[in-house]
C-alpha cells in the first residue's frame, strides 16, 4: 500500500493511486439487488378523487358565501356546479357540499330578487 501524504490524510491510497494522485478512486459496482413486491398501495387517480372532491365542497362553499355579495351571476351558478361535483364523486365534506349548493342557489335568488325589485343588479345600504 502507498504512503498516505498530507494531500490524501482521508483516502487510503494504492499503489495505481500513487501513479495518478488526482484520479478518482475506482469503485466496483454493487451487485443488481432483487427487488420485493411492496405491499404499500400505490397513488392512482381513483385515491385523489376524494381529496379532489373535499377541495370543490369547499371552493363551492366559499364561492356561494362572496356570491352573496358580488358578482351572483357568475359565483351563483360556479358554486352550483362545483357542489354537485362534489357529491358525485363522493366527498366527505358532504355538509359543506350542500353549504355550497345552499348558496349557489341563494345567490340566484337574490339576483332575481333585486331585479325584480329595482330593475337593477346592484345593492345598496342606506337610502
Amino acid at each position: 500500500m502507498g504512503a498516505l501524504t498530507r494531500d490524501h490524510q482521508h483516502t487510503a491510497t494504492t499503489p495505481a493511486d500513487d501513479r495518478h494522485p488526482h484520479s478518482a478512486p475506482t469503485t466496483t459496482p454493487a451487485p443488481p439487488t432483487t427487488a420485493e413486491p411492496t405491499t404499500e398501495p400505490t397513488t392512482t387517480r381513483h385515491t385523489d378523487r376524494p381529496r379532489d372532491a373535499d377541495g370543490m365542497a369547499v371552493a363551492a362553499f366559499v364561492l356561494g358565501l362572496v356570491g352573496l355579495l358580488v358578482f351572483n351571476l357568475v359565483f351563483g351558478p360556479c358554486a352550483i356546479a362545483l357542489a354537485t361535483l362534489a357529491l358525485l364523486r363522493g366527498t366527505h365534506r358532504k355538509g359543506r357540499a350542500f353549504l355550497g349548493l345552499t348558496l349557489g342557489v341563494v345567490d340566484l335568488v337574490v339576483l332575481f330578487s333585486l331585479l325584480a325589485a329595482n330593475d337593477t343588479v346592484t345593492w345598496q345600504f342606506g337610502g
